[in-house]
């Protein structure tokens, strides 16, 4: 084949413009947009993450820190706790663990009931003499349905006192 053949420039075009237009499809196309936005977002996420990654590894050294300083505090404070022990000759027992079981078997007498003191003579002679021991029940928790927390109050006798109107027909 000769360099000026005709055949030889139309292979040559074909070439170039299917480089150009597969170019222009990669810079073009709403697909490899998008897919080059989200590429974008992604690399954008990861970094936030190492970030955070970072300010969590930091704060949880923070934490730790904290917490060995707590234990410092606490062994410093429990020797001293121990040193005063033995300068005021107090007995010293450790605590045991909490058991349930323990407890619970534990027979305890039930815990007497306080009986109101007899009232002081001044008293008795107060303005308003009490006719029974205990005070009468509080309307809010009052036997039964009728007390203010229940559910009708109050609408029973607003009902009973207004008379009954009929109301105009509406159009």
């Amino acid at each position: 084949m000769e360099a000026n053949s005709p055949l030889l420039f139309v292979l040559i075009g074909l070439v170039i413009g299917f480089l150009i237009g597969l170019l222009c499809y990669r810079l073009m196309s709403k697909g490899e947009r998008h897919r080059a936005s989200l590429k974008q977002t992604l690399l954008e996420r990861e970094h936030q993450i190492a970030e955070l990654k970072k300010a969590q590894g930091r704060h949880v050294g923070e934490v730790r820190q904290c917490l060995e300083a707590i234990r410092h505090q606490a062994d410093e404070l429990e020797d001293k706790l121990d040193t005063n022990t033995e300068q005021w000759e107090l007995a010293h027992t450790p605590a045991a663990p909490f058991d349930e079981t323990v407890q619970a078997s534990k027979t305890t007498a039930p815990p007497k009931p306080v009986k109101p003191a007899a009232p002081a003579p001044a008293e008795a002679t107060s303005k308003t003499p009490q006719t029974s021991e205990t005070p009468p029940t509080p309307r809010d928790y009052a036997d039964g349905k009728g007390g203010t927390l229940s559910e009708e109050y109050g609408l029973k006798d607003s009902r009973a006192k207004e008379p009954a109107v009929d109301q105009p027909p509406r159009y």
